[in-house]
């Protein structure tokens, strides 16, 4: 005959079942007590003695505290370096190649006066962006194209390459002339969905070619077009030559709410969160190299203007520091 199954005692059974109870977090002497306390023999008693043991699990499950989320690694190159400690190249083009490089830089094109009234259509031709004996090309020419009487070109590497804090150097010849309006200058990448001025726009170098020994540096910046504000300043070629005779670098060294100009190496201006709210200028850019003909800035050319007018780009350069 099968002897019938004999249920063990409840606080058998509840011992058991401790490593269970034990995973809710609750500690063995926690249960001992509250079992001892629970007569195994009434079914409204084992059911309270239940309720009471998922009753504590639940409590230490709940207030266990929350692992804290990890802070924040610092931003690359955040703090401010001297000039020369920005030693490590981190992208570059020398304009060695036959050909622009394409994985680099595209093209603006088109004739809309670019806000500016600028007078010249801007195209993705060889007549007007070309490499040359290791250097980048970009000439202005008295040309005909869509109701526009110059074409040029207008170069950058937004959606290929983006800069955040370094420095970036331009060596570069600028060309001269009434009219002519040669620009190395940064626009926020956010651009398509936080609209200029509210992007930050960055001319690290604009020359009037009518005053080939001087050239501006400006911040552009605002809420809104119609909040559009700028600051900036120009700096005179030492000696009183022109920018148009020889080779210069361009630079701009950006930190942590800090910008830093130098011209061939020797620092002419600072612009900090001080000089702009917002600052859009923690962000990464793009960079613009481009010849502009006419518009609000130098006016049109004149009889006494030369065409074709060349800027000549030796290299672009950004370089960090470990």
């Amino acid at each position: 005959m099968t002897r019938p199954h004999r249920r063990l005692p409840f606080i058998v059974r509840v011992r058991t079942g401790w490593k269970h109870l034990l995973s809710y977090g609750l500690a063995a002497h926690d249960i001992m007590s509250i079992v001892k306390n629970f007569p195994s023999r009434r079914l409204w008693t084992a059911t309270g003695l239940v309720l009471t043991l998922a009753t504590m699990a639940c409590a230490v499950k709940t207030t266990a505290p929350a692992p804290s989320a990890p802070a924040a690694p610092p931003a690359t190159n955040a703090d401010a370096r001297g000039y020369g400690q920005y030693t490590e190249l981190v992208w570059s083009d020398e304009f060695d190649g036959g050909a622009l490089d394409l994985t680099k830089w595209g093209y603006d094109t088109g004739g809309s006066g670019w806000g500016n009234n600028e007078l010249e259509y801007y195209t993705n031709s060889t007549e007007n962006a070309y490499l040359s004996g290791g250097n980048l090309i970009i000439q202005a020419r008295q040309q005909p194209r869509d109701n526009r009487s110059y074409t040029s070109a207008r170069l950058l590497t937004k959606g290929k390459q983006s800069f955040s804090f370094g420095r970036v150097d331009v060596r570069a010849k600028l060309p001269k002339g009434q009219g002519i309006w040669p620009a190395i200058w940064m626009l926020g990448v956010d651009i398509d969905q936080n609209n200029w001025p509210a992007c930050g726009e960055i001319d690290i170098m604009e020359e009037r070619g009518q005053d080939p020994a001087k050239m501006l540096s400006t911040m552009h910046f605002g809420n809104s077009r119609s909040d559009h504000r700028s600051k900036g300043t120009q700096t005179t070629l030492p000696g009183g030559g022109s920018f148009a005779n020889d080779f210069h670098v361009f630079s701009v060294v950006r930190s942590k709410d800090q910008m830093r100009f130098f011209l061939d190496g020797a620092l002419y201006y600072t612009f900090t969160t001080s000089d702009a709210s917002p600052y859009p200028f923690n962000n990464p850019f793009f960079l613009v190299l481009n010849v502009a003909v006419g518009g609000d800035f130098v006016n049109s050319p004149d009889a006494s203007t030369v065409f074709p007018q060349q800027m000549a780009v030796d290299y672009v350069r950004y370089y960090q520091y470990r």
